[in-house]
Formats: structure tokens, C-alpha cells, sequence
């Protein structure tokens, strides 16, 4: 049997010896065995637990990649594939959002007067947070950043999201998704109120795109290394 030692799982991936250690105490791979002396001996089934690992990372996060490693070792399958089903969806949700923000900045540029493309009904706060699927505490950290900026009841005081607000929102949440920071989103969304000065609005936007191509490669490539190691830790049975 081949057998390794720590430094070479994490001569791999250029991590330390102290973090395969964790990924093994944290059950992302399987156990070691324990040489007479104590020291942790590994196999290649150990590595491609890594790779795995690793891989889902870069697809999923480190916490969706975590759970994925850890109910594929207590054998719930279905717990590991309803976590990929869930990327999946948010990475779609992404597109789509992409897509949406795309059409409504080239509407308000090409046509400033035109209806906008979303609803015309009005949205409390709970509904807004709820279409993006974010806290409401979320929808007011953006109003304070400038981001957004609702009308108020007159009757009630209470916040009404009209169609321009949740398109504000919607980009809010995109580029959150990115990486951005409040400041350059408050920026970018205020070029679209305006409707013009859009090239740093475009540059933000295909870099997203950019990301999302990115991310959707990563998954091909984690449901590979997923579909290796489950070979190896349940080989399929023959007949």
C-alpha cells in the first residue's frame, strides 16, 4: 500500500502540514492511521479526499465544501447532493440577476423616460428582502450607504420600494456578490440613477460575468474530483 506522510498532501496544494491536520480533526478527510511511533499515516485515498475538498472549495465556499465532505463520509448522499443543488441554483440566480441588470442599465441609458422593466407595485421591506433573499437589516445597511433610497408612507412612515429602488437593490446585490464595497456600489448605482458615466458600471458587470464563469468551471471541475473519490471509497459494484 502507498503511503504518505502530511508534508506531502500539503506539498500538493501549497498549504501547511497544520492544515490537512485540521481538515482531517474537522472530518473533510478521513481518518489517518497511526504508525507505531504515532505518526499520521495517509494513502492516496486520503489525497483525493483533499483534492475533493479543495476543489469544492473553489465551487462552492469553504463552508458548503465542508458540509458536502462531511455527509459524504456519514453516508447521507443526499445531504451532499442537495448542498451542489443548492450552488447551482444561486450560481443561475446569479446569471439571471446578471442578466436583468444588464437589460434594465441598457433600457434606462438607451430610453431614460421609458417604464421600467420590473413591477410597478410597491414593496415593503420584508418584500424586498425576501425577492433577494437577504435580511431586512441587509436592505437598511444599503439605504444608509446611499444605495437606496425608498420613499416613506405618508400615513405609516414605513419604507415603499418602488421599481427604480428594486433595481438599485438588485445591483446592490449583485456586486455585493462580487466582492464590492458599499462606497463603489453606492457610486455605481447612483451612474445608473443618472443614467449615464456607465463605463465603470460595464467594467464592474463583466467582471462579475467573469467571476461566474470562473466559479461555474470550478464546480465542472469539483464534480470530477467528487465522482473520483466517491469511486474510491464506494467503488461501484461489477454485474
Amino acid at each position: 500500500m502507498i503511503t504518505l506522510r502530511p508534508s506531502d498532501l500539503a506539498r500538493e496544494h501549497g498549504i501547511s502540514t497544520q492544515a490537512v491536520r485540521n481538515y482531517e480533526r474537522d472530518g473533510f478527510i478521513p481518518p489517518a492511521e497511526r504508525s507505531e511511533s504515532g505518526y499520521r499515516i495517509y494513502t492516496p485515498v486520503h489525497a483525493a479526499a483533499l483534492r475533493t475538498f479543495l476543489a469544492l472549495v473553489r465551487a462552492y465556499g469553504h463552508a458548503a465544501g465542508g458540509q458536502i465532505m462531511n455527509a459524504l463520509h456519514d453516508d447521507r448522499l443526499d445531504d451532499v447532493l442537495m448542498t451542489i443543488d443548492r450552488g447551482h441554483h444561486r450560481l443561475l440566480r446569479d446569471r439571471d440577476t446578471l442578466d436583468a441588470v444588464r437589460k434594465a442599465v441598457g433600457h434606462l441609458t438607451a430610453e431614460p423616460d421609458a417604464k421600467p422593466v420590473h413591477p410597478a407595485k410597491p414593496r415593503t421591506i420584508g418584500d424586498l428582502a425576501h425577492l433577494l433573499g437577504v435580511t431586512q437589516a441587509t436592505v437598511r445597511n444599503w439605504e444608509r450607504a446611499g444605495i437606496l433610497t425608498p420613499a416613506r408612507d405618508a400615513a405609516t412612515g414605513y419604507r415603499v420600494f418602488h421599481a427604480s429602488d428594486v433595481r438599485d437593490a438588485e445591483l446592490a446585490h449583485l456586486l455585493r456578490r462580487g466582492g464590492y464595497p458599499l462606497n463603489h456600489i453606492s457610486t455605481v448605482v447612483e451612474q445608473i440613477r443618472t443614467a449615464g458615466g456607465t463605463d465603470s458600471l460595464a467594467d464592474a458587470l463583466d467582471d462579475w460575468q467573469r467571476k461566474l464563469t470562473a466559479q461555474g468551471l470550478a464546480m465542472l471541475n469539483a464534480a470530477s474530483q467528487l465522482s473520483h473519490y466517491l469511486n474510491l471509497v464506494n467503488p461501484p459494484q461489477s454485474g
